[in-house]
């Protein structure tokens, strides 16, 4: 498959879902500075004519079943983007539709946001990279928990989760950047 020649952005928002609220790990609060920098991002791209898409992700079981009822946007995650894709997978791509959808738009830059930073984030970045696009990881504008190793039975913070991907996609897969950092690359043009 060929590389995307074009820049064009596109913002992916991933899973921001109410299937979260209904897992063990889920804490109120926990998630503001998230919210707020993923509201603050979405609405600069689409005041800058980004295509905003939203992919949810459908499960075998629980709350991500899709007749649970929960896969559905968190309360405040904006209306009408511009298209909804459903994944089975970790990444947004497999099965989706959601490259061609891109390549047909004419974009060539995806700006990665939404939940969980190690998962379905990172592994969209990276998938996103393999397929030729340039890739924007704004890292602030995704959400992770803590998580405990299972062999050393260490609890990595929700940071600690977040530095570790910022340090395997940066300059591999994907550039990390701030929401400022990346509204002001928009309206650049950069």
């Amino acid at each position: 498959m060929s590389s995307v020649s074009t820049l064009k952005p596109a913002l992916i928002v991933i899973d921001v879902q109410q299937s979260f609220t209904q897992m063990p790990f889920w804490s109120q609060g926990i998630h503001a500075p998230f919210e707020a920098a993923l509201l603050r991002l979405e609405a600069g791209c689409r005041a800058a004519g980004v295509p905003v898409v939203h992919i949810f992700h459908v499960g075998q079981a629980g709350p991500f079943r899709e007749d649970s009822g929960w896969v559905k946007p968190l309360l405040w995650l904006p209306a009408d983007p511009d298209v909804r894709f459903d994944k089975h997978t970790h990444n947004a791509f497999t099965d989706t539709g959601l490259d061609l959808w891109l390549r047909r738009q004419g974009v060539g830059q995806l700006i990665i946001c939404g939940i969980r930073t190690e998962q379905c984030c990172e592994t969209t970045a990276r998938v996103g990279a393999d397929l030729g696009y340039t890739v924007d990881f704004v890292s602030e504008a995704t959400l992770t928990f803590p998580m405990t190793h299972a062999g050393s039975g260490r609890t990595f913070s929700a940071e600690d989760i977040t530095t570790r991907t910022e340090l395997v996609l940066q300059d591999r897969f994907a550039r990390i950047l701030t929401v400022d950092a990346c509204l002001a690359g928009l309206s650049s043009g950069l």
